[in-house]
């Protein structure tokens, strides 16, 4: 596996949202930082170029997060009612709509230089999705792509009863991602009540306990997932470190 294609991955366990959104944003600056200085002394190879590959797996107290294109009237609850329930809230630079996070969700946070890989951001989405589909497989269950639609999904062509499993967002800057996707594993679902999510109306959302009857082992599925990135974006990890 070459250098260039090497990740680098932390689990930083349970963390508030806004100390890993400024985690990214430091990562991504620090990138950034790194291309330019190529730039200025010539380096035109982009495996040259040392940008480090970075992924973060995380579990936020809950929050939700409204994306660059979404709609506050898709925020269905009152800044006092969220206080209230202890929920966050923040407006974010990631691509999409109102979304939710939370206790007993797998959230990943992607930050790849996609120069050394492909720059392509609708292949970086499928592929992401792919990732998802294939450890939902491994639980007997069918996840699929809804046309149109980014995230994985249940009955997708089924009217009446699609239902999202994984919602996804992304920022790309100079070919360095953030943010990423969000995979319902045992959380409450509840707290998509008060939302309209993704902004998209009358259709359900699930995670991986409704749909088997059963909790989840959550240390079992982020290694199911972290095989299954490896395996989809050909990538080896350099280290993986416990925040």
């Amino acid at each position: 596996m070459k250098e260039s294609r090497l990740i680098h991955l932390t689990d930083l366990g349970r963390k508030e949202y806004k100390e890993t959104w400024d985690l990214q944003e430091a990562i991504l600056k620090e990138n950034l930082d790194v291309k330019a200085s190529a730039r200025e002394e010539g380096i035109t190879d982009p495996n040259l170029v040392p940008t480090k590959h970075q992924v973060l797996l995380v579990e936020h107290p809950p929050v939700y997060t409204l994306g660059k294109s979404g709609h506050m009237e898709h925020v269905l609850i009152s800044e006092e009612e969220q206080r209230e329930k202890g929920i966050s809230f923040f407006k974010i630079n990631r691509g999409g709509d109102i979304t939710f996070h939370g206790p007993g969700q797998l959230v990943g946070y992607p930050i790849l230089d996609l120069e050394k890989f492909y720059t392509d951001i609708g292949k970086y989405l499928r592929n992401l999705e792919e990732v998802v589909i294939r450890v939902m497989a491994d639980y007997g269950l069918k996840g699929e792509r809804s046309p149109g639609e980014t995230g994985v999904w249940l009955d997708a062509s089924i009217k009446g009863k699609e239902r999202k499993i994984c919602a996804m967002g992304v920022r790309c800057s100079r070919w360095i991602t953030m943010h990423g996707f969000a995979f319902n594993v045992n959380t409450d679902l509840s707290y998509f009540n008060y939302i309209v999510p993704c902004g998209i109306q009358d259709k359900a959302v699930t995670s991986l306990q409704k749909e088997l009857g059963r909790e989840l082992d959550m240390e079992e599925v982020k290694s199911k997932w972290k095989h299954y990135f490896s395996e989809v974006f050909e990538v080896a990890y350099a280290e993986q470190v416990m925040a």
